[in-house]
């Protein structure tokens, strides 16, 4: 099968990272540049008000080299408009002189000292007159910034100081709006090019790989990651090794899972030629001949072995865990019966049954009996000479506990205990005791766990939860997704 490209759904333009990328750096370097006109906009509004004042003692010293300090109307008149004032007043050491009254009878609504004006004040005033809240007629007082010693005094009008500080925002808007455009695309493309497209590699990677895993390309780092230290190029040297790890997994698992199949249909059939092998071998072992009888004898238990074998096999190839037929259950007579099970296979294995005889337990009793009887020929198999089995009730629900005094478990089967073929502790087993207990603990809610081992013994607990809180129809999805992912 050729290689399967597959393209992620990805959003338009408009929704991309990209482009939330540049309108968020737009958004922020225009906060930014208002953040920063505030206060100059309160700078402004002091300049402007700076700069009547100036122009004002200029027109004052106008009028005071005319003869005998004094101007016509429209000379007046036209002195005030381009002072951009209503009227001017000069106030020098010992006197004040009205130098330019104006055209009529006013009075000012807000009178400013701009010598002891603050910024923050200038900045909510100006605020007000760009909203039209403002005085219309204010008395500014300053000193003259063209004579020490000398304060002036104006009337301007509020319109005239809005109209400025308009033109003044317009100016700051616009070149803010042309900076925001140009940092904005710059980091655009250096973002799109150092994160963006990488990013973009990954995902189409991964949407190709989830598409067929088996005959995904492989992520290319050399080449197009240029930094294997920052966090794209670390994350990019995961999925490259997670995805190397799981396509070998994916091989393995499907030979294994054609191999399950091979195996489940061989043992079969061979379950059939053991079931004919050891009737043949019952008749051998009626024989008179005392030779014969002994070798009849070593061949049932070898054919039972063999069969044994063929139905475990088969018992854990099955889809899922087996349904559970839950019913009240007393288990000393449970594990009395899978004592009297084991104990033949070990004569000098000595078991001890403390769990209380009133003790009773809504299970699946053939099930239980499976792991009881599994622990305990496990532990005879091992070399433990006794065997402890108690039980407790508990806040979640029944623990039985399984001891042995055996030599304990090997370093290396630690690892894959319960592991089917992979975990077995002795020569020509299995593992698939442990496995298949450990399947039906968790068919019931519950689970099988390792406790301890060493030399002075392995004990295994058996956790099941409370009857009341089982499915009647015997385990939990969750319980069967794990059962099937160790299934051949």
């Amino acid at each position: 099968m050729p290689p399967v490209r597959v393209m992620p759904r990805i959003r338009g333009p408009q929704r991309s990272l990209s482009a939330r990328v540049f309108w968020l750096t737009m958004g922020v370097i225009m906060l930014v540049e208002v953040m920063i006109l505030l206060p100059s906009l309160g700078r402004e509004r002091q300049t402007w008000l700076t700069d009547r004042i100036t122009e004002a003692h200029l027109a004052a010293l106008s009028v005071a080299s005319a003869t005998h300090g004094i101007v016509d109307l429209s000379t007046r008149d036209e002195l005030l408009r381009l002072s951009g004032t209503d009227a001017i007043r000069l106030i020098e050491p010992g006197r004040s002189v009205l130098v330019l009254p104006p055209q009529a009878d006013i009075l000012p609504d807000a009178t400013v000292d701009l010598a002891r004006e603050g910024l923050i004040v200038s900045t909510w005033r100006a605020l007000q007159v760009l909203a039209g809240l403002g005085p219309k007629l204010v008395l500014v007082s300053a000193p003259s910034p063209l004579k020490a010693g000398v304060e002036v005094e104006i009337i301007v009008r509020s319109q005239a100081m809005a109209a400025g500080l308009r033109l003044y925002v317009i100016h700051i808007a616009g070149l803010s709006l042309i900076i925001a455009l140009f940092t904005g695309f710059i980091v655009y493309l250096t973002l799109n090019r150092a994160l963006v497209r990488p990013m973009r590699r990954l995902t189409e990677n991964i949407a190709a790989f989830r598409a067929d895993p088996e005959h995904a390309l492989a992520l290319p780092i050399a080449g197009f990651f240029r930094s294997k230290e920052d966090e794209i190029g670390v994350a990019a040297e995961e999925l490259a090794a997670m995805q190397t790890e799981l396509r070998a997994a994916l091989w393995r698992n499907a030979r294994l899972a054609a191999l399950g199949t091979a195996v489940a249909k061989i043992s079969h059939d061979l379950r059939n030629i053991l079931t004919s092998a050891l009737l043949v071998a019952d008749r051998l072992h009626d024989s008179g001949d005392p030779a014969i009888r002994r070798s009849a004898e070593t061949l049932i238990v070898a054919v039972e072995r063999a069969a044994d074998l063929v139905g475990r096999t088969l018992d854990f190839s099955r889809e899922g865990p087996p349904p559970l037929l839950l019913a009240p259950t007393m288990l000393y007579a449970l594990v009395e019966e899978a004592a009297d099970t084991v104990r033949p296979l070990s004569p000098h294995l000595l078991i001890e049954n403390q769990i209380d005889q009133t003790l009773s337990y809504r299970v699946d009793r053939t099930q239980i009996y499976r792991v009881v009887v599994n622990l305990m020929r496990n532990a005879g198999q091992a070399g433990a000479a006794r065997i402890s089995i108690g039980a407790a009730l508990t806040s979640s629900g029944l623990d039985i506990m399984i001891a042995d005094d055996g030599p304990g478990l090997p370093e290396g089967v630690l690892a894959n205990l319960f592991r089917p073929f992979a975990g077995a502790g002795r020569y020509g087993g299995t593992g698939l005791g442990l496995a298949i207990a450990r399947d039906l603990a968790r068919a019931h809610g519950g689970d099988l766990e390792l406790t301890a081992t060493g030399p002075d013994g392995t004990s295994f607990l058996l956790s099941l939860p409370l009857a009341t809180q089982m499915n009647e129809g015997g385990w939990a999805d969750q319980v069967r997704a794990d059962t099937r992912s160790m299934s051949l």
